[in-house]
């Protein structure tokens, strides 16, 4: 049973008929999105439930049940306040299935399993694609914790989970239905590191699915989960980038064309993989140097401004074509798959020599990098790769290189004339010039 939301008008018999009789009912919010509704009538009362569908932007309403003003509840019929509350939560779930078009909840325990299918189903229709999180649940969640009832579900097991994850390298490509296989984890601490912001990242999306189921009146508590802690300092920012001299040699490296247009892409507009190979020629828009991003990770459009390069590039690839033609194709006529990109990316960085290997993905890291580096400002930067405001990109791209934190410093920090000698004395090594008195107006 969930909270139970207290409400002096409503909660018992004395107070109801103390309301008033009206055709409009008197609500009470019980959890965000719904409420309870009485509507007082000559002969009683009667319980109501109301919701607001964020899809089409429409309330829906529908009577529950009988108050008990009159016969005492009997939990079938005649519901009492507190009874009321139990049953708007079930209607309310029941209702956004139903407007989300998906089926019923099937009856029995609530599992780990079933509190995962119905967060991702909810993430899918309200928020953005939940593929990435329904595959690291199969692999990860599911196969561990999915067979264990929410009310049964203990923090030492969650714990032990989150650890055990953390001591096996990342999972290893096999053939569906074979057993998972992972790689070796490194003992140096930057594998270490890596792998627990992953584990971490597992526990976000676990807890945000029993969060969601609790929200929702499926389980009583949230102490189980609520008292695991993640990882701590293990979210270190990423500070791989390509330098213009490895950019160049990158892409000089590559004999397919089609994939050095791909290449040159991401180095000149900062979007992702994902984004890049979606864009179709009606994304460019000539005549103010934009590319828009129709679909991003964050379910948001946006425009990417074209640097002069940038636009010869757009350019040429749309020229005397269609509309609604992909911009990006491999050489074969074909669209980029989802992971078409990794080999070809690890070939041309050992034929250009780069060490340690970078993917697809630093190319954008290499734009924030390099424009921040060259005096951009972090809104304009955040605002080009699609973040609602600076603060992922302080954290992930105006990390800089330290080469150039130290020269920036070096070349601009003050300077005094001194110098220590070897005998320790601080001694003046220039002349300073008098300064100048200000004439008194």
């Amino acid at each position: 049973m969930a909270r139970r939301v207290r409400d002096t008008l409503l909660e018992t018999r004395s107070a109801r008929q103390k309301l008033a009789a009206r055709n409009a009912p008197y609500w009470a919010v019980i959890s965000p999105g719904l409420a309870l509704g009485y509507r007082k009538g000559v002969r009683g009362g009667a319980w109501l439930a109301r919701c607001y569908d964020e899809v089409s932007h429409r309330r829906v309403q529908d009577r529950l049940c009988a108050a008990d003003d009159i016969v005492d509840a009997d939990g079938t019929s005649v519901f009492n306040f507190w009874q009321a509350q139990e049953q708007a939560r079930s209607w309310f779930t029941r209702t956004m299935r139903q407007l989300a078009g998906l089926e019923e909840a099937p009856i029995g325990p609530y599992t780990v399993r079933a509190a995962m299918r119905d967060y991702l189903d909810w993430m899918e229709v309200h928020r953005r694609s939940a593929d990435s999180y329904r595959r690291q649940a199969d692999a990860m969640i599911i196969p561990t914790l999915g067979d264990i009832e929410l009310t049964k579900l203990t923090t030492a097991r969650i714990r032990q989970w989150h650890l055990d994850l953390s001591k096996v390298g990342a999972r290893m490509r096999v053939r569906k239905g074979r057993a998972p296989k992972h790689h070796p984890l490194g003992s140096d601490p930057e594998s270490i590191r890596r792998r627990r912001s992953t584990v971490n990242r597992l526990l976000s999306i676990l807890k945000a699915a029993l969060n969601f189921a609790w929200r929702e009146g499926k389980t009583p508590s949230d102490d189980a989960w609520r008292r695991v802690r993640p990882f701590p300092r293990v979210n270190a920012a990423r500070v791989g980038y390509f330098t213009i001299k490895q950019a160049r040699a990158l892409l000089s490296s590559i004999d397919d064309e089609s994939f050095r247009d791909l290449v040159r892409g991401g180095l000149l507009t900062g979007a992702r993989y994902g984004e890049l190979t979606a864009l179709i020629v009606a994304d460019y828009d000539h005549q103010n140097g934009l590319v828009r991003i129709a679909q991003s990770k964050s379910g948001k459009p946006r425009h990417v401004v074209l640097n002069d390069e940038g636009i010869a590039l757009f350019r040429r690839l749309v020229k005397g074509r269609d509309p609604d033609e992909v911009i990006f194709l491999k050489k074969n006529g074909t669209r980029w798959g989802k992971s078409d990109q990794h080999r070809l990316m690890q070939s041309a960085c050992d034929c250009a020599a780069i060490k340690p290997r970078m993917s697809f993905h630093h190319l954008r890291h290499t734009w924030a990098s390099l424009s921040l580096m060259a005096g951009a400002p972090h809104v304009v930067v955040a605002r080009n790769l699609g973040h609602a405001d600076t603060r992922m990109v302080e954290k992930h791209y105006g990390h800089l290189a330290q080469s150039y934190v130290s020269d920036t410093i070096r070349k601009t920090s003050p300077r005094f004339g001194l110098v220590r000698s070897k005998s320790g004395r601080t001694v003046r090594i220039a002349k300073e010039k008098p300064v100048p008195e200000t004439a008194s107006p």
